[in-house]
């Protein structure tokens, strides 16, 4: 009897043991339900096909393969396994008494079923155990009260070994139905289990692939080395990091070098003092190096171990300074201009009335005075005139108001000053050519203030030419630009003062303020336009004024 037991034991849990060979993580869970109600049906049919009979009964383990594959294939399967469930007892019913049994097992299985089935698919895999021991339990006493119903009905006695043969039934019926339920449910576990290690891990991935791409792409030079020393990482912008072996090309030829051989200086280099302090587990340190008009600001971090706190390596990130230090220096600039501006305001009520006043007395003085002494009141008379065209040009300069545009043409301000210039030029003993744009179009602009920019700039390059010199003024015009270039046969201008020029109070002349192109800057500026300066020492100077017609300050509707 106890092999048979063992038999009907191992082929009741074969659906749980055939799912285990069938299971991988790839496959997941997709085609459990057809595998499992498969299965369930073989292992039905195999235990009907062994079963043995204990005193007219016949005893088997199908309820097990039964309730397994209806509690994890859902509806369907369960009216599937119990059609071939009952069809596989019918036939072995041998009275009225085995079959009336049957009936009453079977319509309580399917009741308890039915009442379970929707916690059991809730429940989490301990509750599952405990839902299908305690469905189990509940069968188990009503397959005894129906086979005590049946003993008594065949009057058959209750002996010792119908009452073990019963208790290793039950035991087995129970443990197979346990050892079914935590097999799938462990399996499903580490299903998840490994879902999650999936989605941790390509979200660690996703992570680390931004990090990546954010040190690639950052304006920042990054090079990170291990605690041996060795670079781990490096990006494009560490190339340009100065002093940098010239062997390197790319930054993967970086990785795995030491960080002290891939500098020159023989390991002098800031960045080599920089990461050997972090890897000591100095503090962040910053430190400046200036180059040439380089200016690079060098940070180095040390990195730690999150669980520990130990030293795993060193960080250098590198930054480049230069534009950052440019931009301070217009601001600097901007602050001057208004410094201009709040002494303009303040002098102008102060100096230009008494000066005017002054003038006025020199200028009678000089009528009263012998004619010997006329060219001492005409040079205080020019200098009180310089003076007052300074304060002009502070006032013009600082001056932020919002300009009155009108829709004219650049040709016809330049044709309005070229008799100035000519009388202008003359008087120097040079010349002057004008070729304007006939096609030239009209734009928005404030004709006052054009005016005063291009003398500006006229007479500064009759000032850089000698006697004989020729001053050229032209005009040009694209689909969406209109220029003007005013060029001198002029010194030219150096290359290191180039940068300078449109500084205030910067000036190559003895006599000059500095404040002339500064005013010519901030007339462009407020026009739109852009100022370009081509020069060479001893061949001239070429200032190129250029207006964009199409932004929409220009747009001028003819309608």
């Amino acid at each position: 009897m106890l092999k048979e037991l063992l038999l009907q034991f191992f082929l009741s849990v074969l659906p749980v043991f055939s799912f285990l060979l069938w299971h991988d993580k790839e496959r997941g869970w997709k085609g459990f339900k057809p595998f499992i109600a498969f299965t369930s049906g073989a292992a039905i049919v195999l235990c009907v096909l062994t079963s043995t009979v204990v005193h007219g009964y016949d005893v088997d383990f199908r309820i097990v393969p039964y309730l397994i594959g209806s509690l994890y294939g859902g509806y369907p399967v369960f009216m599937g396994l119990s059609l071939l469930y009952i069809c596989t007892r019918l036939p072995q019913m041998d009275n009225i008494w085995e079959a009336l049994s049957f009936g009453v097992f079977t319509i309580f299985f399917m009741i308890t079923f039915l009442v379970v089935y929707r916690s059991f698919q809730r429940a989490a895999a301990s509750g599952r155990e405990r839902i299908g021991l305690l469905m189990t339990a509940v069968l188990s006493c009503v397959l005894v009260v129906s086979l005590n119903i049946y003993i008594n009905q065949v009057r058959m006695e209750w002996t010792a070994s119908l009452i073990v043969e019963l208790a290793f039934g039950i035991s087995g019926i129970l443990l197979s139905i346990w050892l079914s339920i935590y097999i799938i449910e462990s399996i499903n576990e580490k299903q998840l289990l490994h879902i999650k290690v999936n989605q941790l891990s390509n979200n660690y991935r996703n992570e680390v692939e931004k990090l990546q791409q954010f040190i690639d792409k950052a304006p920042l030079a990054v090079m990170i080395i291990n605690d041996q020393g060795q670079i781990t990482h490096a990006n494009e912008e560490s190339l340009g990091l100065n002093s940098l072996g010239t062997a390197y090309h790319d930054a993967e030829s970086l990785k795995g070098e030491r960080f002290q051989d891939v500098f020159q200086e023989d390991g002098d280099h800031i960045c080599v003092e920089l990461l050997q302090q972090a890897l000591q587990g100095q503090s962040a340190n910053t430190i400046t190096e200036v180059t040439g008009e380089k200016i690079l600001l060098y940070t180095s971090i040390t990195i730690h171990d999150t669980v520990d706190g130990g030293i795993t390596g060193a960080a250098l990130i590198a930054k480049d300074v230069t534009e950052l230090n440019q931009l301070r220096d217009e601001v600097d600039r901007m602050e001057r201009l208004s410094l201009v501006g709040q002494m303009a305001a303040s002098i102008t009520h102060e100096i230009r009335n008494p000066m005017a006043v002054i003038r006025g007395f020199v200028q009678l003085l000089q009528e009263r005075s012998p004619q010997s002494q006329h060219e001492y009141y005409r040079i205080i008379m020019e200098e009180l005139d310089r003076t007052n065209q300074i304060i002009n040009d502070f006032l013009s300069l600082a001056q932020n108001r919002e300009l009155k545009m009108e829709f004219a043409s650049l040709n016809a301000s330049i044709q309005d000053i070229v008799p100035l210039l000519l009388a202008d030029a003359n008087l120097r003993g040079q010349s002057l050519k004008v070729n304007l744009c006939p096609e030239l179009p009209g734009m928005m602009l404030n004709d006052r203030e054009m005016k005063q920019m291009l003398l500006n700039l006229a007479r500064n390059g009759m000032e850089a030419m000698g006697e004989k010199g020729v001053l050229s003024i032209s005009t040009t015009y694209t689909e969406q630009e209109v220029s003007i270039h005013i060029r001198d046969e002029g010194v030219g201008i150096p290359q290191e003062k180039m940068k300078h020029l449109f500084e205030p109070f910067f000036t190559t002349k003895t006599r000059g303020t500095g404040l002339g192109l500064p005013l010519c800057l901030s007339i462009v500026e407020r026009h739109r336009g852009k100022i370009e300066v081509q020069s060479a020492e001893g061949q001239g100077t070429v200032f190129i004024v250029t207006f964009n017609i199409l932004e929409p300050d220009f747009e001028h509707n003819t309608a």
